[in-house]
């Protein structure tokens, strides 16, 4: 909304002092929506600054300047937030939600208490402090502030959550992130926008999500603006997403959803089907009962002489969410001690069970295993791993159930092994291809490959002979393919699937046509010299009528999915491959290579 020039100058006649006075007419609060990236559900929302413009300011950080300059930024910050907290408190299922609220840095070390102001007024708002996240920006060094660390810990301590905002385009957000036990990373903007396109950016990104999970914090990608952007983000593990696409910030709290549908249609599940890891990890989670910050430290005292054998337990906030662990050593000095346990329970000395809480690794139930064990060895000296399905609390996983299912997954692999070749199966090809079309970090090619006219010669030479035919392809495969950045799957008789990631399109043509050729030389001397002379074998076809055969050979349908193409569904690939398995039959070279567009 522009506002005109004379409407700008008016206001701008009173004084500098006068800054929160006039704020009180015109600024108002608007929320954007903050959803889970897997289901779409609403988990939060950030309060934005609106109506700045009319105090003539060209951005919220324009007056939030000018007011720190004239002495007025406390004012400032605590009528904006207290607006938002009270707006917060008429939205429908506020207690299942968490309102993200900037702070600004420049307020540490300044007068008032902060942390107690905004505890009573929540107090008031009927508002749990698990609630209410406080955004740290990278706008300012934090590191120059003495206060600075020992705010963020009066802030956590009281239970409310910490986020830092425009992680990686500011002063010191992995600093922050190393030092600080925060709650979200915000990912700027920067890095999220076209994503899709860029491999660069998903590099930073997905490896931002690792490190910010084995630190046991989430991720929140700010900024998406398009379904492509979205479906990016999601595939490479960002928790949270916000941006237009999902919905734009309003004033009108009546027009927030509790969910958005069009995320569904997006393709809300990153997998289709249950992976070989998901099933194995939801065998072996322990689903520990878990304490809440909110409650008395008498009821941790009863739960580990309930369960003496156990030496930790996950901790909540309000809202279900992991804050970390309580281990039975932070609190048993106090247990043991002939005063300790009075000593806790003394209001005076205001020990809470948020003082005893350590940081443990979190990772979403459909986390890969592999990704889970190295999420696991980045924190040194951890209980457990603390698992969650849709942000809240699942259980957790050991590190004797971790390894259990490393073990029972190489087990399972290897059953599903074709015992002919030795090359795995189809489900494992499935989990191949569906981490492949997430990840367009590389062009991409899904070869599989068929003999063409097998019956007839296993008709004839019978079933060992054809099986000399499938072993012999497995061997010239192996010979042909070499090297950590290819698969190599039996799908069955005598189909197979080789992936590939990397190559360009005449690497990867030269090497299937040599595979073609070895394969129709050597094939040859398993038919009879009669048979090798003529060129041809009479047989049945698939209708049972007689006919001439040509000597087996083998032809390839490769599907190519370039760099920076994301595909979230499959059966596309599917699809596609049994059109171009056709045509690779009916051609004369027996291969061909289809790109898949994202048209």
């Amino acid at each position: 909304m522009s506002v005109a020039p004379a409407e700008i100058l008016s206001l701008r006649r009173f004084g500098d002092d006068q800054i929160v006075t006039l704020a009180k007419l015109v600024i108002e609060n608007a929320f954007q929506p903050i959803v889970e990236a897997t289901t779409g559900a609403v988990f939060g929302y950030e309060s934005l600054m609106r109506g700045f413009q009319r105090l003539g300011f060209a951005s919220p950080l324009e007056l939030l300047d000018k007011a720190e300059e004239v002495g007025q930024l406390l004012a400032l910050e605590h009528l904006i937030n207290s607006r938002a907290v009270a707006a917060f408190a008429t939205v429908p299922d506020f207690a299942t939600r968490t309102l993200f609220l900037n702070f600004d840095s420049r307020l540490v070390g300044g007068e008032g208490d902060i942390v107690e102001r905004l505890v009573n007024h929540l107090k008031r708002a009927n508002i749990a402090p698990s609630s209410l996240c406080f955004e740290l920006s990278e706008r300012f060094d934090s590191g120059k502030m003495p206060d600075f660390s020992a705010l963020v810990r009066q802030l956590r301590l009281a239970g409310f959550k910490l986020a830092i905002d425009d992680f990686g385009a500011g002063f010191n957000g992995l600093k922050l992130l190393c030092d600080q036990p925060v709650d979200y990373v915000k990912i700027d903007r920067h890095f999220i926008g076209g994503i899709e396109r860029d491999p660069r950016k998903r590099h930073l990104v997905r490896h931002t999500v690792n490190m910010a999970h084995v630190l046991g914090t989430r991720v929140i990608a700010e900024g998406v603006e398009t379904e492509a952007e979205f479906l990016a983000c999601r595939d490479l593990g960002c928790d949270l997403v916000q941006g237009y696409f999902i919905a734009r910030p309003t004033t009108h709290l009546g027009e927030l959803q509790p969910a958005y549908p069009h995320l569904e249609s997006s393709g809300a599940a990153r997998r289709s089907s249950a992976t070989l890891d998901s099933i194995l990890i939801r065998k072996q989670i322990e689903q520990l009962p878990a304490v809440r910050e909110s409650d008395e430290l008498e009821s941790v005292f009863d739960l580990f002489r309930l369960n003496p054998r156990q030496a930790f337990f996950p901790v909540l906030n309000a809202n279900g969410e992991p804050r970390g662990i309580l281990h039975e050593y932070h609190v048993k000095e106090m247990i043991y001690h002939p005063f300790g346990r009075d000593l806790l329970k003394n209001r005076i000395y205001q020990r809470r069970i948020s003082h005893f809480v350590s940081p443990a690794p979190i990772a979403d139930l459909d986390t890969p295993a592999d990704e889970m064990l190295k999420i696991f060895a980045g924190m040194d000296g951890s209980d457990c791993v603390i698992l969650t399905e849709n942000m809240r609390y699942a259980g957790i996983l050991s590190a004797s159930s971790l390894l259990k299912i490393i073990n029972e997954k190489q087990l399972k692999t290897a059953q599903e092994q074709n015992p002919l070749t030795g090359l795995p199966g189809n489900r494992a090809i499935r989990d191949y291809v569906q981490d492949a079309i997430l990840d367009g970090d590389e062009t991409r090619y899904f070869c599989y490959c068929d003999f063409d006219d097998f019956k007839p010669f296993n008709d004839t030479y019978g079933f060992q002979k054809g099986d000399l035919a499938i072993t012999l392809f497995a061997a010239l495969l192996r010979r042909h393919f070499i090297g950590e950045e290819k698969f190599l799957g039996h799908v069955g008789g005598d189909d197979f699937f080789v992936g590939v990631s990397g190559w360009t399109d005449e690497e990867i043509r030269t090497v299937l046509m040599r595979l073609v050729d070895d394969f129709r030389s050597d094939v040859r001397q398993l038919y009879s010299d009669e048979h090798q002379a003529e060129g041809r074998i009479s047989g049945y076809g698939r209708d049972g009528a007689s006919k001439n055969f040509p000597l087996m050979r083998c032809s390839i349908a490769v599907l190519v999915l370039p760099q920076g193409f994301i595909l979230s569904d499959s059966q596309t690939v599917s699809t596609r491959i049994a059109e171009i398995k056709a045509r690779a039959k009916a051609s004369e070279s027996g291969l061909v290579l289809e790109l898949l567009h994202g048209d």
